[in-house]
């Protein structure tokens, strides 16, 4: 809003000290990430102490771990605050009329209002469980059903899909091979010699170690099926925003554990979008050029921002938690983000502890039914997962095993972004 206003006083002809620096997008990144810090850092401080005049207090199972009673009351629902930190930014500072935005701007509200659903409806139960008078065990059905997260999920997939597959104005460009050169190619000249670069109408994406370093879809369908590959498409962005949301929801179950992870990712993010927004660096990298992906940046930068922020709070002894509303919402912003700028098959690398997270809850479950199947009592792979609970039960302070899978997410990122060039 503020950049369209300058921008809109520029057009009138009416100038202020230092307008002129809105039209640059690293400015507006930086205002953005500064702001995202102001909202969180001291906002999120009234924030909280609402919640607890409210009494919206987190409810621990009883799981024998280190700590556990001292988490009993603190309260939940903080996932506002990032929200707040992510939306507020953007909106002020991003160009509004930008695709990308609008789709990112839409992802962040659609998936932080189904975890806010999921967790009203939570602390709702255990009200009702108070007054009653009876004993409220957190893991009852008293949350939002499992189809109806999965549903909002799949919708999101879809609108995300659906976009990057019909809009006229998502558009990637691709290096052009060939002798004869098209009319709509753009000539990048580097070094000695210039590479041409053309629109790529098919679903693509990049794939790390592999020379080409594209990845057309439809290439997993027989030839006489590769008018399905749209639908192929939307069904793996499905998947993808519902395995990362999942997998950043699972991950939330220790003090700034999974707001340290995901900021680690944002910037990560933030690289691949600068790289694949920048024709030079595009040609450089041998990467497919992404048009209008600048504007991303700003609502990456506020990602980030919300994130360190929120773990001023959050960290080690937490003093709010984010609930299914920070978790959900940030998973579905890390999907959607890859998605755009065609990264989404380095998710298991740069989102490597998301996905251990979700492969030990599967295999701890896999296990469990069956060994109960075949020797009649279930055994277990993990002490507890997800995993970060195996290693408390071990007795590691959860504190050092917090800073511990954000190393291991440092070098997940390193490794993503050193992939760009391994080949």
């Amino acid at each position: 809003m503020v950049y369209h206003l300058f921008n809109w006083l520029t057009s009138e002809g009416i100038k202020f000290p230092g307008s002129g620096l809105f039209q640059f997008i690293t400015f507006r990144a930086l205002m953005a990430i500064l702001l995202s810090l102001i909202i969180t850092m001291i906002y999120g401080g009234r924030i909280i102490r609402y919640l607890q005049n409210k009494q919206v207090g987190e409810s621990v199972r009883e799981l024998g771990l280190q700590g556990e009673e001292k988490k009993k009351g603190t309260p939940t629902m903080g996932g506002i605050i990032i929200l707040l930190g992510i939306l507020i930014p953007t909106l002020l500072f991003a160009d509004l009329n930008k695709t990308y935005i609008r789709l990112m701007v839409l992802c962040t509200i659609w998936l932080g209002i189904v975890g806010f659903i999921d967790d009203y409806l939570k602390l709702r139960a255990k009200r009702l469980a108070q007054k009653a008078g009876v004993a409220y065990k957190k893991g009852d059905k008293d949350g939002l059903a499992g189809w109806f997260k999965i549903l909002g999920q799949v919708g999101l997939g879809i609108i995300i899909g659906a976009t990057l597959l019909f809009n006229d104005n998502v558009q990637v460009y691709r290096e052009y091979k060939g002798t004869q050169i098209p009319s709509d190619a753009i000539p990048v000249k580097f070094r000695d010699t210039t590479r041409h670069f053309v629109p790529a109408n098919e679903p693509i994406t990049t794939i790390p170690f592999v020379k080409s370093h594209e990845f057309n879809y439809s290439k997993l369908l027989p030839k006489a099926m590769r008018g399905l590959t749209s639908i192929l498409y939307i069904v793996i962005v499905i998947f993808i925003v519902t395995a990362v949301s999942n997998g950043a929801n699972i991950t939330d179950g220790l003090d700034g554990l999974a707001t340290g992870v995901s900021a680690l990712i944002g910037i990560c993010l933030a690289i691949f979008a600068y790289a694949s927004g920048n024709l030079l660096l595009a040609d450089y990298l041998n990467i497919m050029y992404i048009p209008n992906l600048g504007e991303v940046s700003i609502f990456i930068a506020a990602m980030i921002g919300a994130c360190i922020g929120f773990l001023w709070y959050n960290t080690f002894p937490a003093q709010v938690f984010m609930g299914d509303t920070g978790s959900l919402a940030l998973g579905g912003i890390i999907a959607a983000l890859a998605i755009i700028v065609r990264k989404e098959l380095l998710i298991p690398i740069f989102c490597g502890v998301f996905l251990i997270e979700n492969l030990s809850v599967m295999l701890q479950v896999s296990y469990f039914k069956y060994t109960r199947k075949k020797y009649g009592e279930g055994r277990r792979v993990f002490l507890m997962s997800p995993l970060h609970h195996h290693y408390q039960k071990l007795g590691y302070h959860e504190s050092k095993i917090a800073v511990r899978f954000w190393i291991v997410t440092l070098l997940c990122v390193v490794f993503a972004i050193l992939s760009l060039k391994i080949r």
